[in-house]
């Protein structure tokens, strides 16, 4: 059986965003191999059992204890020697970062995918190369789940990756906020939407998901709920473990989030997800995989931002979140509900991916999206009729000199 190396350095929803690549390779008979942080080693056990895990430590190393880290150089050193000892036949190694290019260099670079090392320099590929070209247009976008799928010619069908949502009978999960504090909705505003979607859809529960860190948030969003819903909630901030929250995750009828690592548990699970993107988070790029699924996408037009930029506009997307017309259109659903600068859409699939229909407010750019959706499926699949002059476009934007001229990519480029 081949050996493949996925190396993935990541955070917690990027663990879940590489499953189409994984499952992929495993259904072509190979034997996966995933280098990952160790923080994550528990929760890729549970997703990802059929996988060898490699965990270094990745996060959080800059130690002034030196005993600690000396540790850390010596548990690593030891999980570099294991992963030359194994004769890969290719390596995908995903994130731009000064440990991926270093573990690339213990590989020949010819069966290195996406970021590698040779004679001493930084390569990257063509495709993550593209990649970081169309993200100066980062309202076309493209999933991260069927980007990383893209290093491979044959990848399972999108519908294949995760379950269709459905309720399971667990009542509502409330994650109460993301990493990046300014995707994430206000408390006040986060009570107001639970209280309407307890009211309007009758949840046995409300459970409060998050970090230890969420734990103050979350007591005083229950100060802010009437009394009858502080008796069905339940304060989790801190308290589960991946398995516990793998299991919570499992069993509820919905759950409500920003952009974080647990709306793709959810999605991994097939439990349905209402997310809200708002800042820095664009649903075209990081959204929830799978059908079942609706997003709420505050379209204010200096969005998607970067988030270690300060905002210089007060994060006016809220606004949205804030109206009054909001909690009656999660009600409604209808168009006529819907509040200024915001975009409702569910969750469905095309031949290249994930992609996300509206069903309320205007997607102005949907058009652009469809002609570089088709543009990339041409070129990852090698099929199509041709160029067209938007294909010609596109590729002169996408494509630099010397992209030309080297053999690496999923395809080369098509009929142009």
């Amino acid at each position: 059986m081949e050996q493949i190396l996925i190396i993935q350095l990541a955070r917690f929803g990027d663990l879940l965003q590489t499953k189409r690549l994984i499952v992929s390779l495993c259904a072509q008979k190979k034997q996966v191999h995933l280098c990952l942080d160790s923080s994550l080693e528990a929760l890729a056990r549970l997703i990802y059992p059929n996988v060898i895990l490699h965990p270094v430590a990745a996060h959080g190393t800059g130690h002034k204890d030196q005993s600690r880290f000396h540790s850390v150089f010596l548990t690593n050193r030891r999980a570099f020697e294991k992963l030359k000892s194994i004769p890969f036949e290719a390596v995908f190694n995903l994130n731009f970062s000064g440990l991926n290019f270093r573990l690339a260099a213990l590989f020949d670079p010819d069966i290195v995918h996406g970021y590698s090392w040779k004679n001493g320099q930084e390569i990257i590929g063509v495709w993550p190369s593209m990649g970081m070209r169309w993200s100066e247009t980062r309202r076309l976008g493209l999933n991260l789940v069927d980007f990383w799928a893209g290093y491979l010619r044959h990848k399972v069908a999108p519908e294949d990756v995760n379950p269709t949502a459905e309720p399971r009978g667990g009542g509502l999960g409330v994650v109460l906020a993301g990493r990046e504090s300014r995707r994430s909705l206000p408390v006040p505003v986060l009570a107001a939407i639970i209280q309407t979607l307890v009211v309007s859809s009758s949840y046995d529960s409300i459970q409060l998901l998050g970090g230890s860190q969420e734990y103050g948030a979350a007591k005083q969003l229950l100060k802010l709920l009437p009394r009858d819903l502080q008796q069905k909630s339940f304060n989790l901030a801190g308290k589960t473990s991946y398995s516990d929250l793998v299991e919570r995750v499992a069993g509820l009828d919905c759950l409500v989030t920003p952009d974080t690592g647990t709306m793709h548990l959810a999605a991994h699970l097939g439990t349905p997800v209402k997310a809200f993107f708002l800042s820095s988070a664009w649903c075209f790029e990081t959204g929830p995989y799978g059908k079942g699924h609706i997003v709420y996408q505050a379209t204010t037009n200096c969005l998607p931002c970067l988030e270690s930029q300060p905002c210089p506009y007060e994060t006016r997307c809220l606004e949205c979140f804030f109206s009054s017309e909001f909690k009656r259109f999660m009600v409604t659903e209808k168009e006529a509900h819907a509040p200024e600068n915001m975009i409702a859409f569910r969750s469905d699939f095309d031949e290249l991916g994930q992609i996300y229909v509206p069903f309320a407010g205007q997607d102005k750019e949907s058009e652009k999206r469809t002609q570089f959706r088709h543009f990339l499926q041409q070129y990852l699949t090698g099929e199509g009729e041709g160029a067209s002059d938007t294909d010609t476009t596109l590729a002169l934007r996408l494509y630099s000199e010397k992209d030309w001229m080297m053999s690496e990519g999923p395809k080369k480029l098509f009929g142009i």
